[in-house]
């Protein structure tokens, strides 16, 4: 089984990715050993642009660029590219809807040590704010790299998160695994409620459902790696059929992945949702783990969740 981050895999699909579409060019704020864009740099000097940290401008210019007809991929840490840079990503960027791929690492708590300046459980709540922002969170090296090149065929501004910490692979052993903008997948099937999840809490998500299962509690688990737009079909289908459902991402509970399920779910199938993940506080700085653990982003946590879903059926 593959561990490797997801900004590792990241920056290794843009390397591979560069000569079938030669169109990509890349902009980075002075982060790119962090984000893993040297590799590009390196491979690809002539379409790569070091803009300094100066996220605001790198969002003008990526838009520049796109109205010129390249694909830019924007990079910064998530709380730059999503929070520093919001107003000219918006303005410049969503508002004349150009086709430009806003790239946030380090999201999360998983920064760890980096502290609560720098752990961004925000982005998603304020990216999928914007009019036509597509959001996406892969959950893998295998699923990411299948996410850059779904992003490259894709017309139209989108945000992506991308993580620090190295994670085990969970989707290239999944039997049947098809990865496509805007469609989750179902990583284990069950009947008596559903855990709905987002990035690295889909491996937890999954470690839940065996500790559910131990207990006579069937757990299906669901990775939503498009948070916006989220997969209705596959979400009301999980409502009417296991009647209960918990979301799990490693972000504020406030308007990322559990908003837009009780969004849709309350307006097309009103069931039970608990929704797990920071529950509005910010981070604290330690080893990455230790942080998670603290603040209950664990698979025992998620399991608690569910039994606390599944009661309320």
């Amino acid at each position: 089984m593959e561990n490797i981050a997801t900004r590792a895999a990241y920056g290794q699909a843009l390397v591979a990715l560069a000569e079938e579409y030669p169109e990509l060019v890349v902009l980075d704020a002075d982060l790119s050993g962090s984000t893993m864009t040297a590799s590009f740099a390196k491979a690809y000097p002539d379409r790569f642009f070091n803009m300094g940290i100066a996220e605001g401008n790198m969002a003008g210019v990526a838009a520049g660029l796109a109205a010129c007809g390249k694909k830019p991929f924007f990079n910064s840490f998530a709380m730059f590219s999503a929070g520093r840079a919001w107003e000219q990503v918006r303005n410049s960027i969503a508002y004349p809807q150009l086709n430009v791929k806003v790239i946030g690492s380090h999201g999360g708590l998983s920064v760890g040590e980096d502290g609560a300046t720098h752990q961004c459980i925000e982005d998603y709540a304020i990216m999928r704010a914007i009019p036509g922002m597509m959001v996406v969170s892969p959950c893998d090296g295998p699923e990411m790299r299948a996410a850059v090149k779904a992003l490259l065929d894709y017309d139209g501004p989108a945000y992506m998160r991308l993580g620090r910490l190295a994670v085990d692979s969970i989707t290239d052993e999944l039997e049947g695994y098809e990865f496509k903008l805007g469609k989750g997948v179902t990583i284990r099937d069950g009947k008596d409620v559903t855990i709905v999840a987002t990035g690295m809490m889909v491996q937890m998500a999954a470690q839940a459902a065996e500790m559910l299962a131990a207990e006579g509690i069937s757990a299906r688990v669901l990775d939503f790696h498009t948070i916006k737009p989220i997969d209705e079909e596959l979400l009301l289908k999980a409502a009417k059929e296991t009647g209960a459902i918990v979301t799990t991402e490693e972000a504020n509970v406030i308007g990322g992945l559990g908003s837009a399920v009780c969004e849709f779910v309350a307006e097309n199938c009103p069931v039970p949702v608990v929704r797990h993940g920071v529950y509005d506080e910010f981070g604290r700085s330690g080893a990455a783990k230790k942080v998670l653990a603290a603040y209950g982003l664990d698979a025992e946590h998620i399991a608690e969740a569910a039994r606390k879903a599944v009661a309320r059926k």
